[in-house]
């Protein structure tokens, strides 16, 4: 028997966190990866450097060495840094190494999807959980920064799947109808002991001074809101047009995991 993997995506605020919890307590012996780990297919909180990068980083933060290295992970000729999993209060390091990762508008399109299609090309992984790697972070660098239409997003999913055709995996979706009510829950879970919110900030500003908010007027909630109902609607395409018996749609906080969800294939 061939064990699945297990691609778990939604909008922020989808319960995408709790679904792997469940599914790695149900499967044992399953690897997950979550979201700042080291990945085989996802980069995301990852610094994405070249051997010339990594040492002049080492260079610059001669106290934290000894943490960078524990968090790199090498790749032929790239360093793999797990950057924000190194705590430290020295100033602006984790804004440096962010600037070395492949979202945001640090790569240009075609490089970008090189880096993502070359990943998943070479990725044989089987018994395997990750959490929001193959649409939330990429597809926001495709709209937000990028500036790539949905057909153009769809084109590079078709690319995708074929390189996944003769891969063991499922997409498990988790479809949010209200999102204002999932981004409420997300801000109050999300906030320190004094009821400040951390997140919420940080995702307005993602939102707002990346080149596709700015062009399109997005502030507040209501940009937000209006960003993500787009988001949802184009992954509801993605996966009816490009994935369709590889994908699972489950409403978000209404779902019972069934066995045929995680039934492996022969």
């Amino acid at each position: 028997m061939q064990k699945l993997n297990y691609f778990i995506e939604g909008l922020q605020g989808a319960g995408k966190s709790t679904l792997v919890q469940k599914l790695s307590e149900r499967l044992s012996g399953y690897t997950v990866f979550r979201e700042g780990d080291y990945s085989p297919v996802e980069l995301a909180w990852c610094a994405y450097t070249t051997k010339e990068q990594y040492q002049d980083i080492l260079a610059q933060y001669p106290s934290l060495k000894e943490e960078i290295r524990a968090k790199t992970v090498s790749e032929g000729e790239r360093r793999i840094i797990c950057y924000t999993q190194i705590l430290t209060e020295i100033p602006d390091f984790h804004r440096n190494l962010e600037k070395l990762e492949i979202y945001n508008g640090n790569l240009d399109r075609a490089s970008f999807e090189a880096v993502v299609l070359e990943r998943f090309g070479k990725w044989d992984g089987e018994g395997q959980i990750f959490e929001c790697s193959m649409f939330q972070n990429i597809i926001e660098n495709q709209i937000l920064y990028l500036g790539m239409g949905d057909e153009e997003i769809l084109a590079f999913y078709r690319r995708l799947e074929k390189l996944l055709d003769d891969r063991p995996y499922r997409i498990l979706y988790l479809d949010v109808e209200d999102i204002a009510g999932a981004i409420a829950v997300i801000q109050k879970e999300r906030s320190d002991d004094a009821g400040n919110e951390l997140w919420f900030p940080l995702m307005l500003r993602y939102l707002e001074e990346s080149p596709y908010g700015k062009a399109h007027g997005l502030r507040g909630l209501e940009g937000l809101l209006a960003h993500l109902e787009h988001r949802r609607d184009l992954e509801r395409r993605i996966i009816e047009e490009v994935f369709r018996e590889k994908a699972v749609v489950l409403r978000a906080k209404e779902y019972q995991i069934t066995e045929s969800m995680i039934t492996d294939l022969a």
